[in-house]
């Protein structure tokens, strides 16, 4: 078995919207809200399309054997002023298919996107984890990630403006 992990192209865009619809559900079923503030803008081929071509943004394609099974999107965002112009790198998305998972393209994959961000100077990195990742926690934290953040989430109900029990009765995306 041969993992590989290269930059993700135009070409790879169709895969990338495969694999973020298998995504997507996995991380709504646990935040609802998710869809609509961490993951991907509609069109998602044109989210993708702007993450290759953006500057500080790394796209990336894990292969078994020549098969794309995952995905990796870093990003550089500002910090603080009195970070006197450090930057952070963020883990935006990662995503390996079910049936590949535990064998090392996520390990792969995030140690070439923390590479490269170490490249361009970054010493400080994020990775986002939904409540109830478990699995996901773990996987950060065995690669040397702490949290430092959570983030509390309340949605009143849109139609009456009354305290709603959970936030899923937010609108579905379109997905157009």
């Amino acid at each position: 078995m041969e993992i590989t992990v290269t930059r993700a192209t135009h070409e790879d865009v169709d895969r990338l919207v495969e694999m973020y619809l298998a995504l997507e559900p996995e991380q709504t079923a646990r935040k609802p809200v998710w869809a609509l503030t961490d993951g991907l803008d509609e069109t998602f081929s044109q989210s993708f399309i702007d993450a290759i071509n953006a500057p500080e943004s790394w796209v990336f394609v894990g292969r078994i054997d020549g098969s794309t099974v995952g995905m990796i999107w870093a990003t550089i965002e500002p910090m603080l002023a009195r970070a006197n112009g450090s930057r952070i790198g963020k883990i935006r998305i990662v995503f390996t298919e079910e049936e590949a998972r535990g064998v090392g393209v996520g390990h792969e994959m995030l140690e070439t996107a923390l590479e490269v961000l170490r490249g361009v100077g970054i010493r400080y990195f994020d990775a986002p984890v939904g409540p109830g990742q478990r699995s996901t926690k773990n996987f950060f934290e065995g690669h040397q990630f702490a949290a430092r953040s959570i983030i509390m989430h309340h949605a009143d109900d849109p139609t009456t403006g009354n305290v709603s029990e959970k936030s899923s009765e937010i609108g579905e995306p379109s997905h157009a």
